[in-house]
């Protein structure tokens, strides 16, 4: 019986996981699916209707009220929420950590969790997040941690944000790395961690192509 392949990468923010895998899913023909973009997606819900994002019962009683729709349009994956496309919506430093907030909570990661693992059931799919390999996608035929150092990530981070007019500084924004890194890592909920057999690549020193190329041919030597 023929099985579709799945690749999951796992990181920290800002490590460069969406921007890597979009590059690799296309120059793969694979399927990308940031699923970051969906916990961002509940979080802007949160905040638009005034909910706290902090209070988990009051989160998670709204989940109901959430559909969520993820769709290819000229090779770019777009999130919808209740109909709204929130692609360019949902990467503020606010919608970040109302994210990061959201996904420690057990009933919003099993609402997404079916979701995520029929896309890769049916698609050859490359997939990111926190915790695609260790969680999501157990049996995923490669495995990638991809990290940078705090300093560096939100170097890249403010560049990202200065582009889009936020206005943020950039202490601001390191620590906010700082703050999502420790949310992510000690959350009782399928924590930020390295899976055991996950290939660890550390991008601090490496430029984005290097990177992209890099992955592209380990995934190249390991699926052939």
């Amino acid at each position: 019986m023929f099985k579709f392949k799945s690749i999951a990468i796992d990181g920290p923010a800002g490590a460069g996981k969406s921007t890597v895998a979009k590059h690799l899913a296309n120059k793969l023909n694979y399927l990308y699916v940031d699923t970051g973009a969906l916990y961002r997606a509940i979080g802007l819900y949160m905040i638009r209707n005034n909910i706290s994002y902090t209070d988990e019962i009051e989160t998670s009683e709204n989940l109901k009220n959430i559909n969520l729709e993820l769709k290819h349009i000229d090779n770019v994956q777009h999130v919808f929420l209740n109909g709204d496309d929130v692609t360019s919506k949902i990467r503020s430093p606010e919608v970040s950590l109302a994210a990061s907030s959201v996904s420690a909570f057990k009933l919003v990661r099993n609402f997404l969790i079916d979701l995520q693992r029929n896309i890769a059931k049916n698609n050859n799919v490359i997939m990111d997040g926190r915790d695609i390999a260790t969680v999501v996608l157990p049996n995923a035929d490669i495995k990638i941690f991809l990290t940078a150092s705090a300093r560096i990530r939100a170097i890249r981070r403010y560049k990202d944000l200065t582009k889009i007019n936020v206005n943020k500084t950039f202490d601001e924004v390191y620590r906010d790395m700082v703050t999502r890194d420790s949310n992510d890592s000690s959350r009782d909920i399928a924590p930020l961690k390295q899976a055991e057999d996950a290939l660890l690549i550390d991008s601090s020193d490496m430029g984005f192509d290097e990177t992209v190329d890099y992955i592209y041919n380990i995934i190249k030597e390991r699926l052939v």
